[in-house]
């Protein structure tokens, strides 16, 4: 050996360091290897999105379920009942069974309903009064007639007692949630001097049609006064209706105000039907009394509209 030499681990000698220190050396003698703080990456930076090794996804998961049909599955079977064809309205598809089931038993009522009613008006008052200024056999025929009326009547009452039914499961015909917040009870308040205004016009309308029955000469033959009795039956039943409605909307039920809107929606197609003969006519009568009407009709559609929404707590 050389001096300041000294042996190495397996025999191989080692150069003393300054100050009689050793130099570390690697496990084979060798100078050893640093390895740098952050070692060289042999891939590309990665990008700020998802790392590698997750798959992107371009379009958002599928959904487990299948899109909505127009019918419910278990609504299905109902479905074939709804014929236009037949005479029949178009069901809402949002109605439960339940309530479709009921809905088409108070269609089915409303025939013989109708039947009674448009038959057995104007025989009853047309025969009594066939009886009274012609012939005795007129009393006949008014007692067809009030038996079919009695006929009417009874399909009545069983389609009130059906719809009943139907407003225990329909959440319109029960006191509002929104009763207690000042908007709601405003709104059937208004809602209720709407139906009322209704009331008084359908009372007006009913005596115009018994006003001007003499004009036509509806009085002087039993035809005309029976088709007279029915005429002025038809607002007067309107009448009725729209004022069983305002005790419903004191109370924040938005069914009072529903009711009052397609009733006032009848009157609607009235006044269109009298203000277009007033202009093919050139009649100022009827053209500013349709006229009227159809602004009050067609402003109180809008309102009654917004006061069921605010009787449900819905913003208008």
């Amino acid at each position: 050996m050389y001096p300041g030499q000294q042996p190495g681990p397996y025999g191989q000698q080692q150069l003393a360091g300054p100050y009689g220190q050793q130099q570390p050396t690697g496990p084979y003698g060798q100078p050893p290897q640093y390895q740098q703080p952050y070692p060289q990456q042999p891939y590309a930076p990665q990008q700020p999105y998802p790392p590698q090794g997750y798959p992107q996804q371009p379009y958002p998961p599928q959904q487990p379920y299948p899109p909505q049909q127009p019918y419910p599955p278990q609504q299905a079977a109902h479905a074939p009942a709804q014929h236009l064809d037949e005479g029949r309205m178009r069901l809402d598809p949002n109605l439960t069974p339940a309530q479709r089931d009921l809905a088409l038993k108070i269609q089915a009522k409303s025939k013989p309903m109708a039947y009674g009613m448009v038959l057995g008006i104007p025989l009853t008052f047309g025969g009594v009064h066939y009886g009274l200024t012609q012939k005795p056999l007129g009393f006949l025929v008014a007692l067809a007639g009030l038996a079919l009326l009695a006929f009417g009547v009874f399909s009545l009452m069983q389609m009130r007692a059906l719809k009943r039914q139907l407003r225990l499961i329909t959440a319109d015909a029960w006191r509002s949630p929104a009763a207690h917040l000042p908007g709601a009870r405003k709104a059937a308040t208004q809602a209720a001097y709407l139906n009322g205004l209704l009331v008084l016009l359908s009372l007006a309308a009913t005596g115009y049609l018994l006003y001007k029955g003499a004009g036509w000469g509806a009085y002087g033959n039993s035809l005309g006064f029976g088709a007279l009795s029915l005429g002025a039956a038809l607002p007067f039943g309107m009448a009725l209706a729209a004022a069983t409605t305002i005790p419903q909307l004191l109370q924040v039920i938005p069914a009072g105000a529903k009711v009052g809107r397609s009733l006032y929606s009848i009157i609607f197609v009235l006044a269109t039907t009298v203000t277009g003969e007033g202009i093919k006519g050139g009649s100022a009568g009827p053209i500013v009394a349709g006229g009227a009407t159809l602004l009050i009709c067609g402003g109180a559609m809008s309102l009654l509209g917004n006061a069921t929404k605010r009787m449900r707590g819905e913003t208008s």
